[in-house]
């Protein structure tokens, strides 16, 4: 069936469905980041607590490094299959690598086999996450219609951060049920389990998603195939502005999400316990703000509402993160970190449409995933590892204005750049 003869209802339970696969997807490229505190010892013994976070960081950056070669292959794959076939290819790499994670003894065990094991897991993930972004925002933002593109388009930050979200709650889940003993010597696997079973699940219901009418239509009419080749040499204004665009977005994402958690135990020095729960009450009204944020995008414009993370993330990212650095009141932390997190709403929520809007179907895809898995790889994927260095170096500070300046060259993009929403090209729709 096309969009030509959807009903309200199957379309809902097309995004709906398109938006739970996605959830599991983040789901177990999170759950990486929120046991970290955990198995580091198990896979990198030697040195003190820093450094183990700094080895498994530099392995989560090597992820996001292939995020871009995913993204390449499967906006590619996505672009010419179809979006539903991306969708379902990206869910079988992510549950692989998570099975591989979940069954890997530790250094004690195979010695150097096991952080190289690690490794390719992240690899597969990185991929899969590289062919997802491109994929599910093409999807989403095709299957919603027109004046209600930014509020349904959301859901694809809603979904990745219940996907985060979930990852602490299992934590949290295992941390007052489980010794610390037992947590860290086989516990931490439990998450990587439970993700490869619903990656199964989730194949399941991405087999029985509608394709979009804008995929069917661009295939019909026998239009350029897709390529990173076509991408650059017809589309280079904008490649260039996704990577802008991103750049200081994606660096505040991961800064005040994965990030965020470790620096409450490392540097303000909170139990990992609190810093768990810190992080999960933060994300979960980040969660709920995402629709509403959308929504506001349809009336005013996308335009706006990225100038207005802009602003207030140069203004304000230093503040909060040295108040974050002092504070000892968890109550006061989490108002700090929820601060944050709204100003990065400007951001999240609409990201995905601005992206979809600015290409033709025929390269959609590919447009949206490449350049974004790129400035993601290059901001989003070594923030912990740039934080983590700097205050191994003694001047953790630098990383707040680090992330100032990059949210700073992001809001120079916006100001310069169309709003979207009214020049998209997303030309199908009721």
């Amino acid at each position: 069936m096309t969009d030509a003869a959807m009903s309200p209802a199957r379309r809902l339970r097309n995004i709906l469905g398109g938006s739970a696969g996605n959830l599991v997807e983040w789901f177990d490229w999170y759950a990486y980041a929120a046991f970290t505190l955990y198995f580091a010892p198990v896979f990198f013994p030697k040195g003190d607590s820093t450094a183990q976070l700094l080895s498994t960081a530099a392995v989560f950056a090597v992820g996001f490094l292939m995020r871009p070669v995913g993204a390449w292959i499967m906006g590619v794959y996505s672009d010419r299959k179809g979006r539903k076939a991306g969708l379902t290819l990206s869910v079988t790499l992510m549950c692989t690598g998570s099975l591989i994670i979940a069954c890997t003894p530790g250094y004690a065990a195979i010695g150097i086999a096991a952080p190289a094991l690690l490794l390719f897991a992240r690899m597969l993930q990185g991929l899969s996450v590289g062919g997802e972004y491109g994929s599910s925002a093409t999807y989403l933002s095709e299957m919603a219609t027109k004046n209600h593109r930014g509020f349904w388009s959301s859901f694809q930050y809603v979904t990745l951060i219940s996907g985060q979200l979930l990852a602490l709650m299992l934590l949290i889940l295992l941390q007052n049920t489980l010794s610390e003993a037992d947590l860290a010597s086989w516990g931490w696997r439990i998450p990587f389990f439970v993700g490869a079973a619903l990656a199964v699940i989730v194949f399941w219901l991405r087999r029985r998603l509608d394709e979009t009418k804008a995929f069917v239509a661009s295939d019909a009419d026998a239009t350029p195939k897709s390529s990173a080749l076509l991408l650059f040499v017809k589309h280079p204004k904008e490649a260039l502005l996704v990577m802008g665009l991103t750049a200081g977005g994606t660096l505040a994402f991961y800064a005040y999400t994965t990030y965020l958690q470790k620096f409450l135990v490392n540097t303000t020095g909170f139990s990992k316990t609190t810093a768990t729960e810190i992080s999960a009450a933060a994300l979960f009204i980040f969660m709920c703000l995402q629709p509403a944020v959308g929504a506001l995008s349809d009336r005013i414009g996308r335009k706006p509402v990225m100038i207005a993370f802009g602003v207030l993330g140069v203004l304000l990212t230093v503040p909060i993160m040295t108040a974050l650095a002092r504070v000892d009141s968890p109550f006061i932390a989490f108002l700090l970190a929820l601060s944050a997190l709204v100003i990065v709403s400007g951001y999240t929520s609409i990201n995905a449409v601005v992206k979809a809007e600015l290409f033709p179907a025929h390269i959609r895809a590919l447009g949206v995933a490449l350049p974004y898995a790129i400035a993601n790889a290059a901001f989003g994927g070594t923030a912990e590892y740039v934080a983590l260095w700097l205050k191994g170096e003694g001047i953790e500070s630098v990383f707040f204005w680090y992330v100032t300046g990059m949210i700073g060259v992001s809001l120079l993009v916006y100001l310069f750049m169309r709003d979207t929403r009214h020049h998209s090209l997303i030309a199908h729709d009721d």
